[in-house]
């Protein structure tokens, strides 16, 4: 596999991994930016909410599972924290060329408090454009697994989200079907019930083909 290596200044990417809960993401995003870097590629591995020091803050009052939430008002905490994330971590980072690798973004907001929470999808969008100044991903991974077999595989202590009634995870998936179902542009589904050495190779190739048309190196 060949990918022309050290992206230049101004020609960054940004490639999201999306998913339910413990289908691999994190394992995923580290195996990836561990491959681009021995290619030469400058990569930047950060996660929402959170990336920033503000962010990661709130990541603690939003994830708490001793909180109890209003969805609006969880909606506009995880703006919040997205707002701190790009503005300080991801926007710089594609300034200077970097490779950002982000688990979760925008299509998340759209997934867990749009069709999990019932807020309308289109008042979702008009925050979230404020929040992110508009930046979308040029890549986003989705990670399938079948419904009821990704909170199964979480062994540490669960999250106020991850607790939630399997009716909310349902809606969760379906709605995570239908983003991937309306940009098949961006979003590359990968299923996430094989080992992580077989998804790496799969999710390796997805993104040289997309470093090649983004002309990043």
């Amino acid at each position: 596999m060949k990918m022309k290596s050290k992206n230049k200044k101004g020609k960054g990417m940004f490639i999201t991994f999306e998913g339910s809960d413990g289908c691999g993401k994190s394992t995923q995003a580290k195996l990836l930016e561990n491959a681009l870097k021995k290619r030469g590629f400058k990569v930047v591995r950060t996660r929402e909410p959170g990336g920033s020091l503000f962010s990661e803050f709130l990541r603690k009052i939003i994830l708490d599972p001793k909180q109890k939430v209003d969805p609006l008002a969880e909606l506009l905490l995880y703006e919040a924290s997205r707002a701190s994330h790009t503005a300080e971590i991801i926007l710089p980072a594609l300034k200077k060329g970097f490779v950002v690798i982000c688990e979760r973004y925008s299509d998340a907001s759209l997934a867990y408090q749009g069709y999990g929470r019932g807020i309308p999808i289109g008042k979702i969008k008009y925050i979230d454009r404020f929040a992110t100044r508009g930046l979308k991903p040029d890549l986003t991974i989705f990670l399938k697994l079948p419904f009821g077999k990704s909170l199964d595989r979480i062994k540490r202590k669960k999250d106020r989200l991850e607790l939630e009634k399997q009716s909310f995870h349902r809606r969760v998936a379906s709605g995570y079907a239908r983003i991937c179902r309306e940009n098949r542009g961006r979003v590359c589904v990968v299923k996430a019930d094989s080992s992580p050495s077989k998804m790496h190779k799969k999710i390796l190739r997805i993104v040289e083909k997309c470093l090649k048309k983004t002309n990043c190196r």
